[in-house]
């Protein structure tokens, strides 16, 4: 049978006079989001556009990293773990969809990406205050970063101020001292402007949760265990998305330093090692040993 149109009718009632309401377009900003890709190159390159649109994106799901952690934790000082669960479950999402976006970027061939990487002078990913805040606020804490941020006060102000804050696994941990774990003192008093480092201490109490979790007739444990491990996905994610960016800087630029005069894939190698809930994968290798 013959299809005579192939468009579809506005229905009665749907809004087209838009001239005094909210449309889409204001309530999202579009006309200044979508007027904000600037590219550089001289003449233009048709891929930095890419370049621009996946970085920025990136930037707006690292805003929204930040405001789900800032959350969490204030729910986990309150000792309200379901919420705080939730808003880390989002943002376990928001890391696969930060993963799957290397992807995009990874079709900029090497040849393509030289065309305009010169005009990118000094500007490096390693500049994002965004990213900072996210590794601080997950306890990957670094003061010396903040050189990088003087020439931003705002910046520098709120990394500043995210250096001075518990981290998520600060929060926890200081949760789990509250509902009875006998979390050692020297972490719920330790200095949080420090990075957490691994302590042997900790592990025994991560045991029995676990331990007792298995059993699934103690509800105290067995919430606490579901965090610890909503707190392992956490992990993972950040490095599966380490892993990704290393991989498609390794096939866009090779050994190249960094623009922003970092050694480039070396440096990224080295992320790799850092871990933000180091007992929480020490334990694994106690249960049942």
């Amino acid at each position: 049978m013959a299809v005579e149109h192939n468009t579809r009718e506005i229905e009665e009632g749907v809004v087209t006079d838009l001239r005094e309401r909210m449309s889409y377009g204001s309530y999202l900003g579009l006309d200044t989001l979508l007027a904000s890709q600037h590219p550089v190159s001289d003449p233009e390159h048709h891929d930095e556009l890419l370049f621009i649109i996946q970085h920025q994106t990136t930037e707006l799901w690292l805003k929204l990293v930040i405001h789900e952690l800032d959350d969490a934790r204030t729910l986990l000082a309150a000792d309200d773990l379901g919420a705080a669960l939730k808003r880390i479950a989002r943002v376990k999402h928001i890391q696969e969809v930060l993963t799957q976006q290397w992807s995009v970027l990874a079709t900029l061939t090497p040849t393509e990406y030289a065309q305009f990487r010169g005009s990118l002078a000094s500007a490096s990913g390693f500049q994002s205050a965004q990213y900072r805040q996210v590794e601080f606020a997950l306890g990957n804490k670094h003061e010396q970063m903040l050189k990088v941020f003087e020439a931003s006060p705002a910046e520098h102000a709120a990394l500043e101020a995210e250096l001075h804050r518990p981290s998520l696994y600060d929060e926890f941990l200081r949760h789990l001292a509250r509902a009875g774990h006998a979390v050692p003192t020297e972490i719920l008093e330790r200095d949080v402007t420090k990075a957490h480092v691994y302590n042997e201490a900790l592990v025994p109490v991560l045991q029995a949760i676990y331990e007792s979790a298995g059993e699934q007739t103690d509800a105290v444990h067995w919430r606490a265990y579901e965090a610890c491990e909503e707190l392992v996905d956490l992990e993972d994610n950040f490095q599966f998305w380490r892993f990704r960016h290393l991989r498609t800087v390794t096939r866009t630029i090779g050994m190249k330093r960094g623009t922003g005069g970092s050694s480039g894939v070396g440096f990224l190698q080295r992320a790799l090692e850092l871990t933000f809930f180091p007992e929480l994968y020490a334990v694994r290798t106690r249960i049942g040993a």
